[in-house]
């Protein structure tokens, strides 16, 4: 274990009947990097994460996360520590505007009890204004501003991928979790979404475990990679090091490996 690591991961075991989706494992993702986390279709790089979401409770194993266990918290506890996450299927709210969508993510940011902004005004006003501070900011770090008041459901695609990502760092996230952020989208697009996870990286100083099939934007983005085969960690370290290694390749056969 790496004690300076922001989360550590020993010896997850997660079992679904007598299908084992992980075994045995261990990994640290370093303060200040983006860690990928690759592998063929079922290789249990969503189910890794789910397990650090709380969505799913391994048979063994710990998760720490800024050196405290979190591996039994409920799923709703984990954002409240500081942990966010994009989904491979977008979440949002489609009848609801975008700085409604943002809005709605900074409820755990919130001061004021309900008591304090239902009845006396001021707190209540002095409260929302101070999250619309926070919203306007990331909006405008997002180049996002033209789609301030227009409802989610009529957004494109790639469109509301970006706002999922704002919505994830309202949260002020201390590590952000990405599952697949430029899938079905253009080659522009994931140029786009690229260059806005650098940014968020370099600027806000966010660690990112990242999960992606596109290996031209793990390899522009990811400091090192972690690759899963049926559960199995087979493979970690430098990009350049690991999508070269022949273990690696073999696991690949069948998947687009170009990059």
């Amino acid at each position: 274990m790496n004690p300076g690591a922001i989360l550590s991961a020993r010896g997850i075991n997660l079992q679904f009947g007598g299908v084992r989706a992980l075994s045995e494992i261990s990994l640290d993702v370093l303060p200040g990097e983006i860690l990928a986390i690759i592998g063929p279709n079922g290789a249990g790089k969503s189910a890794f994460l789910n397990c650090i979401s709380g969505f799913y409770r391994p048979q063994a194993g710990e998760i720490l996360f800024e050196g405290k266990p979190i591996t039994k918290l409920a799923p709703h506890k984990i954002p409240r520590l500081g942990i966010a996450r994009v989904f491979q299927n977008i979440e949002l709210n489609t009848g609801m505007t975008t700085l409604q969508n943002l809005m709605a993510a900074r409820h755990i940011h919130f001061r004021s009890n309900f008591l304090a902004g239902s009845v006396y005004f001021g707190p209540g006003r002095r409260e929302e204004c101070r999250q619309h501070r926070v919203v306007d900011e990331i909006i405008g770090f997002l180049d996002m501003e033209p789609m301030r008041h227009q409802l989610v459901g009529s957004l494109p695609y790639g469109s509301r991928k970006r706002l999922d990502l704002a919505r994830a760092l309202a949260l002020e996230p201390k590590l952000l979790l990405l599952d697949e952020p430029v899938a079905g989208m253009s080659r522009d697009e994931k140029q786009d979404m690229a260059r806005l996870i650098t940014e968020i990286h370099q600027q806000r100083q966010i660690p990112i475990v990242i999960i992606e099939h596109d290996m031209a934007t793990v390899v522009d983005l990811a400091d090192r990679i972690v690759v899963l085969d049926f559960g199995i960690k087979i493979a970690e370290g430098k990009p350049e090091e690991v999508l070269r290694n022949p273990v690696v390749e073999k696991a690949y056969l069948g998947e687009d490996f170009s990059y």
